[in-house]
């Protein structure tokens, strides 16, 4: 499971002319599930991204976490991070998880966040979706769970 974090002034997710999901101040998690992802991946992430110290603290060193500032949470689902453009010029998406059990996986990491206390707003599953990213900082990372076991 791949997860591109973003630290936020504010975020959105607009569907058609229907803002279906928006945040001020926290991160904006593009969510991608990979074939053989698991739940253990979802739980793993959202743990990490919640815990994250990416917030100024009174020095205005990153030493705070989403949980202590109060951000919020803006996440979307993002099957093309898995997109694989090693050869010609399409990416091919073989490595992403079917829809069906990405998401699961993706409801599942939602459901993490939220168990932590955290507000989480959300775009819409497999629609075409137009995101509103302000970064602050910038500050934007990328975290891949198979990379942390």
């Amino acid at each position: 499971m791949r997860a591109v974090v973003q630290r936020v002034r504010r975020g959105s997710v607009t569907v058609g002319e229907e803002v279906v999901g928006k945040i001020g101040p926290g991160l904006v998690v593009l969510l991608g599930v990979g074939r053989g992802d698991t739940v253990e991946d979802a739980r793993y992430l959202a743990d990490k991204i919640g815990q994250l110290r990416i917030f100024d603290d009174d020095r205005g060193k990153m030493n705070r976490s989403l949980q202590e500032v109060g951000g919020e949470v803006l996440a979307v689902s993002q099957f093309t991070l898995f997109g694989d453009c090693r050869k010609g010029r399409r990416p091919g998406y073989s490595d992403a998880a079917p829809p069906e059990e990405a998401r699961e996986l993706y409801e599942t990491f939602v459901q993490r966040l939220v168990c932590q206390g955290l507000p989480v707003a959300t775009g819409r599953f497999q629609e075409h979706m137009l995101v509103e990213i302000i970064n602050d900082g910038p500050v934007t990372l990328l975290l891949d769970s198979t990379k942390a076991f």
